[in-house]
């Protein structure tokens, strides 16, 4: 019988003698929002519903490629203008503790879209990995240097 709550994964060796990676998800960091009028949601996002903007002047001057709206100190939404398509959600990110991304892609585990790559997140530049889960969902992993000591 399926368990239609969790995805199971199998933690032997590949057949390139990966294990599964000791990923710990920490917190959650952002989640990319494709809308049709990003003044719009701006003004839906922080008007009625209160949240801070951020990056706001410097989008506006073409400084930045989106704005984005505050949750919490450590949590935003960036907002996006996209076509409409199965989902508005583009992506959304995941803290993880600091780890070797080179050894997380050569398990094999993971359909790796890209990265490592440096990008902007809730609080700064991080080094990232996009991946897919099972039904195809983006989903970008990120750890914070300045989590590195800790």
């Amino acid at each position: 019988m399926k368990h239609p709550h969790r995805w199971i994964v199998d933690p032997s060796p590949t057949a390139s003698g990966g294990k599964v990676p000791a990923l710990h998800v920490k917190a959650f960091d952002h989640l990319v929002l494709k809308v049709a009028d990003v003044e719009r949601s701006l003004g839906f996002y922080t008007t009625l519903l209160g949240l801070q903007p951020e990056n706001v002047d410097e989008w506006r001057a073409g400084k930045a490629p989106f704005p984005s709206v505050r949750i919490t100190p450590d949590t935003i939404i960036d907002i996006v203008e996209g076509p409409r398509s199965d989902s508005n959600v583009d992506h959304f990110c995941l803290v993880v503790d600091p780890l070797d991304w080179a050894e997380v892609i050569a398990t094999g585990h993971f359909t790796v879209l890209e990265g490592p790559v440096q990008r902007s997140g809730a609080r700064g530049e991080a080094t990232s990995i996009y991946v897919q889960d099972p039904d195809g969902n983006t989903i970008e992993l990120r750890w914070y240097p300045e989590d590195k000591g800790a």
